[in-house]
C-alpha cells in the first residue's frame, strides 16, 4: 500500500492465503469500499469477494450472487482490467467490471455489473465477437461505455489479425454493440502458426493489456498499454493516448524495452496524493518466463512527448 501516491510503498498485506486473483478490482466512490474478485483456483471455480472499508488495511469476504448471462453461463473473473463506477447518466453509482465465460474452444468476454454496491450482480450480453477474452472498460463524459477486448480465437491463420478488438454500450453495460477492430491499437504480438488443430488458429494470441480514462473535466483522454512489436516476441510495452474517447490514438511512448507480458493502467483520483499520476503494472524481465513485476508512474505532459503515430492528431490544449 502507497499513501503518497506510489512514491513509496508499505509492506504486503495479505487479503488471501490461497486463490487467484485475476484484475477487476473495484473502488465503490459512493461508499469508498474497495473491491477484489478472487477465485479458489483457476476457473470454473468459485468466487468470492474481499471488501475493504479502511483504504486496504483491512478485508472482509464475501459469497456475492451473480447471475448467469442470457446463455446460461456463469461468468468468471480470471484475468480482465479494472473494474469502474459508473459518473455519468441514469445510471451514475452502477459498478461494473470484465467478466469472460470460459467453457468452449471460443469462449467470449461480458460483464457483471451491480447496482447495490456489490452486493448482487448481473451479467450483460455476451461482447459481440466470439473467442475473446482478457477485457477492460472505461466510462466517456456522455456515459457511452468503451470496451476493449483481447482475441484468442480465429477460424483460420488468415483472419487472425493484429488490431484491437471493441464495442460500446449505450445502457450502462448491459449490452454491446458496433464492434470493431482499432485502426492503430495492437492486440499484442501473435504468433502466425498452427499447434495441429486443423485450420484453428492456436499459436501465440494476444495479450492482455491495460486500459484508462484520466479524470479531466469536458475531456475524455484515454490511455493504452500493451506490447508495440512487429516481432512475434512479448516487448516493448508501450502506452498509447487517445484525446477523443477512443476513436484515435496520436501518441505513443515506450515505457520498457524489453520483455513485456499482460499490464494494467490506472489514474490518479483528484484530491489525493495520486492526483495528476498515471500508474503501469506489467510483468517482464530479462527472459521469456516474464519472472518480474514492474511498477512505472509518470504523467500525461511525459506520454505526449513520445512518437507521433498518424492516427489523427492532438488537440490544441496539450501544451
Amino acid at each position: 500500500m502507497s499513501k503518497d501516491g506510489g512514491a513509496t510503498w508499505g509492506p504486503e498485506i495479505i487479503i488471501a492465503n490461497a486463490g487467484i486473483h485475476g484484475g477487476g478490482l473495484v473502488v465503490d466512490q459512493a461508499s469508498g469500499d474497495i473491491l477484489i474478485f478472487v477465485q479458489d483456483k483457476h476457473p470454473p471455480a468459485d468466487i468470492y469477494i474481499y471488501r475493504s472499508k479502511d483504504n486496504g488495511e483491512t478485508w472482509k469476504k464475501e459469497k456475492p450472487t451473480i447471475q448467469k448471462d442470457l446463455n446460461n453461463n456463469k461468468p468468471e473473473m480470471h484475468m480482465a482490467e479494472h473494474g469502474i463506477y459508473l459518473k455519468f447518466g441514469a445510471l451514475q453509482g452502477r459498478l461494473i467490471r470484465p467478466s469472460r465465460v470460459y467453457g468452449n474452444e471460443k469462449g467470449y468476454n461480458s460483464a457483471i455489473y451491480s447496482d447495490d454496491h456489490g452486493k448482487s450482480w448481473n451479467s450483460s450480453s455476451p461482447f459481440p465477437l466470439a473467442g475473446t477474452g482478457e477485457g477492460a472498460i472505461v466510462e466517456l463524459n456522455d456515459g457511452r461505455l468503451y470496451f476493449t477486448s483481447r482475441k484468442h480465437w480465429f477460424k483460420n491463420i488468415t483472419d487472425s489479425t493484429h488490431n484491437l478488438a471493441y464495442a460500446w454500450s449505450y445502457n450502462g453495460g448491459e449490452t454491446w454493440v458496433e464492434q470493431e477492430y482499432s485502426n492503430i491499437l495492437p492486440d499484442g504480438p501473435r504468433y502466425r502458426g498452427n499447434k495441429g488443430k486443423g485450420n484453428a488458429y492456436q499459436g501465440h494470441f494476444g495479450m492482455m493489456a491495460g486500459l484508462t480514462r484520466l479524470p479531466l473535466e469536458g475531456h475524455d483522454v484515454l490511455l493504452y498499454s500493451n506490447a508495440d512489436t512487429p516481432s512475434h516476441e512479448r516487448e516493448r510495452m508501450t502506452v498509447w493516448a487517445s484525446f477523443d474517447g477512443g476513436q484515435t490514438w496520436p501518441v505513443k511512448r515506450l515505457v520498457y524495452e524489453g520483455f513485456s507480458a499482460y499490464s494494467s493502467l490506472a489514474s490518479g483520483r483528484l484530491g489525493t496524493a495520486s492526483e495528476g499520476w498515471i500508474y503501469l503494472q506489467f510483468e517482464g524481465g530479462e527472459k521469456k518466463g516474464y519472472e518480474k513485476s514492474y511498477f512505472s508512474r509518470f504523467n500525461l505532459s511525459w506520454i505526449v512527448n513520445g512518437v507521433l503515430t498518424g492516427d489523427g492528431e492532438m488537440p490544441g490544449w496539450i501544451k
